[in-house]
């Protein structure tokens, strides 16, 4: 990452801080510890069953449902401008693609998001984010490239830690970009500002995340390879909601225990 781009990641980051009102709870006490710029992402959202979904979600987290459907999101996507606070992105390190699979749940009052797995590239972000959020990361080989208004994105497991998982897809937006409409499915799905992880001994942390409002674009995708449900057990209900959006800065704070 050139060191300008760098630097309009960090401020870009920092200038989130200034835009809250659309949270459902105030910012977190205490100092953001790392930020992130997340670019081009696919959003493929399916319902499933809850009672199947059940097993594979902690019994300390309510499953959040919307019109009685629990839901499974697959996010493809770049990032770049990983820093910690107080300090430059470093180059070669601080860009790269990720996919996560998660779902919705609630602790407390608060709903979040429960990560089924994430991949990433990089073998140092990937044993961080296990040590530090007790997030489930797996090394992949990944590569994301664009063609014009196409963006095309591949993940492809190498980490003997969890199932072998695939994804392929060649996607691109087909309308405008417009606010997620508060109470919306849309806004259900996107506006979450929580992440869940337990700990070794069983206990729920929680990590807070900020960024400004989604704003997403109607899509279309071309799926080759997808065998991100393949170890769930858990089938679609219905028809895949697919949304992409431009660019989004994150700011996050470290998990701590989970209150409520």
């Amino acid at each position: 990452m050139r060191a300008p781009d760098a630097l309009r990641a960090a401020r870009a980051q920092r200038r989130t801080l200034g835009d809250t009102a659309h949270r459902p709870w105030p910012l977190p006490d205490g100092p953001w510890v790392m930020g992130q710029s997340w670019l081009d992402l696919l959003f493929r959202h399916v319902p499933v069953d809850p009672d199947a979904l059940r097993p594979y979600v902690p019994a300390s987290l309510a499953l959040d449902l919307f019109d009685g459907a629990a839901w499974i999101s697959v996010a493809a996507f770049e990032i770049r401008g990983t820093r910690l606070r107080g300090l430059p992105p470093v180059p070669r390190l601080s860009r790269f693609p990720e996919l996560n699979v998660r779902t919705y749940v609630t602790h407390g009052d608060r709903p979040g998001i429960w990560f089924f797995s994430l991949d990433a590239p990089g073998a140092l972000a990937v044993a961080t984010a296990r040590r530090v959020y007790r997030l489930p990361y797996f090394r992949a080989a990944m590569a994301i490239e664009h063609d014009g208004p196409w963006v095309a994105f591949r993940s492809d497991r190498v980490d003997r830690r969890g199932p072998r998982v695939r994804f392929a897809a060649r996607y691109r937006a087909t309308g405008p970009p417009r606010p997620a409409a508060p109470g919306s499915l849309d806004a259900w799905l996107v506006e979450r500002y929580r992440l869940y992880a337990v700990d070794p001994r069983g206990r729920v942390l929680s990590g807070d995340i900020h960024h400004g409002p989604w704003s997403l674009r109607a899509a279309e995708a071309e799926i080759a390879a997808d065998t991100t449900l393949a170890g769930l057990g858990v089938v679609p209900a219905g028809d895949p909601v697919l949304h992409v959006t431009g660019r989004q800065d994150v700011v996050f704070w470290p998990p701590r225990r989970a209150g409520g």
